[in-house]
């Protein structure tokens, strides 16, 4: 579901998956490179000639706030992240409508010393055969995919740790990050093993496009420098505590970073952790709607009620909205907002004051709960009583 950008509380939704150009800025997911293929040639290879210097902050971030300093962050932390090799992975389609396979990189980390590991689902999802390395040059060693979330782009790996000098990163807590806290990323960013870069938490609360064309909330917005082949890396704090998964970046319309990083919350994770890692499918509670903001301006240009809220974009055919006779807009061709739906006011008698927040109202429940929305259609206050379904596995492209 795609929302408008709006106030901090209203949870800006960064669109990924599909491109689109928010402010001249591309967000693209930075993993699964296609480095060759077995089909043709498309010229996704990456090659680096020359890496530019990176000129350094005058005082280091970490310890300036009283914490590690990215040296003993990286010493402590670098060796367990691992860079990984996804192959069979899907490039799409050629010319003549052929599957593209080729080999993805990315990276991930060390969450156990049973050999548990966590990275993005961009990066491993379809593959046919995933390794691990932990050093430059280092042994690939194969990892087998235990489960894999497309809706919070988590996957879990598993390694066998029999021979394996094991460092185990520490998870944080992300629901005490900050804007403003100091933050450090390891990855390999183009195939550059165990790269470092630091920066600060930037902005919290963000709203991305998963790869299955969902919302996930409570995204850590970083400057902390992230290209290409970061995805699935660890973000940390000053402590060295992991508070997310580096996911995406946005671009002036390149590839290198611009300074706009985006990190899935470790919280997320670490939720979702138990039942990925025991093979186990996570269920999400579905709606069946997208919707849009309502704003001050946005209420005066549709002639809505209310300025807060949100306005039902489309209703997925069949969906549960659809069944509770929720009314989509009409027209909003050519990124124009569509005119006439339904505002959803409340949620089980929670006031709502964006699209994010029925999000993660709907969020909160599971597959069969129950939930009474209030809205208004046109000038008329309504109620309806929804039985949430459970989430198909790809965001459908009416709603």
């Amino acid at each position: 579901m795609n929302t408008m950008t709006s106030s901090p509380k209203r949870r800006p939704v960064v669109s990924s998956l599909i491109a689109a150009v928010l402010g001249g800025l591309v967000v693209l997911v930075i993993g699964a490179v296609l480095i060759e293929t077995d089909v043709i040639d498309t010229g996704d290879t990456t090659n680096v000639v020359r890496q530019a210097p990176i000129s350094q902050a005058a005082t280091d971030p970490a310890s300036s706030s009283g914490g590690k300093t990215v040296h003993e962050i990286y010493r402590e932390d670098g060796p367990g992240v691992v860079y990984i090799q996804a192959q069979g992975v899907s490039g799409g389609e050629t010319v003549f409508g052929q599957a593209q396979r080729g080999t993805a990189t990315g990276s991930g980390f060390v969450v156990d010393g049973d050999g548990t590991i966590l990275t993005n689902a961009h990066v491993v999802e379809g593959a046919s055969k995933v390794t691990v390395s932990f050093e430059e040059g280092g042994e690939a060693i194969d990892a087998d995919i235990k489960g894999v979330d497309a809706d919070s782009d988590i996957a879990v790996l598993k390694i066998d740790p029999k021979g394996q000098d094991l460092t185990v990163l520490p998870l944080g807590d992300s629901s005490r990050v900050q804007v403003g806290d100091p933050v450090v990323a390891i990855g390999n960013p183009f195939g550059l093993q165990r790269t470092v870069t630091s920066g600060i938490v930037s902005a919290l609360q963000r709203q991305l496009d998963a790869p299955s064309g969902f919302s996930i909330s409570d995204v850590i917005q970083t400057d902390a420098s992230i290209n290409p082949g970061n995805s699935g890396g660890p973000l940390l704090d000053a402590q060295g505590k992991v508070i997310g998964i580096n996911s995406q970046i946005a671009t002036g319309g390149g590839q290198g970073s611009v300074g706009i990083g985006f990190a899935v919350p470790i919280d997320t994770a670490k939720q979702e952790l138990p039942k990925l890692r025991a093979g186990k499918e996570i269920k999400r509670a579905y709606l069946g709607v997208s919707m849009a903001d309502v704003t001050a301006q946005v209420a005066k240009q549709l002639d809505l009620p209310v300025d807060e809220g949100a306005l039902v974009q489309t209703v997925t055919k069949g969906s549960p909205a659809a069944k509770a006779g929720l009314h989509a807009g009409e027209g909003g061709q050519a990124g124009q907002l569509a005119k006439g739906g339904d505002v959803i006011l409340a949620v089980d008698g929670e006031r709502v004051a964006s699209a994010g927040d029925v999000v993660d109202a709907v969020a909160s429940k599971q597959p069969g709960d129950t939930v009474e929305l209030e809205y208004y259609r046109g000038q008329d206050k309504r109620t309806a009583t929804v039985t949430l379904g459970e989430r198909p596995e790809q965001l459908s492209s009416s709603g």
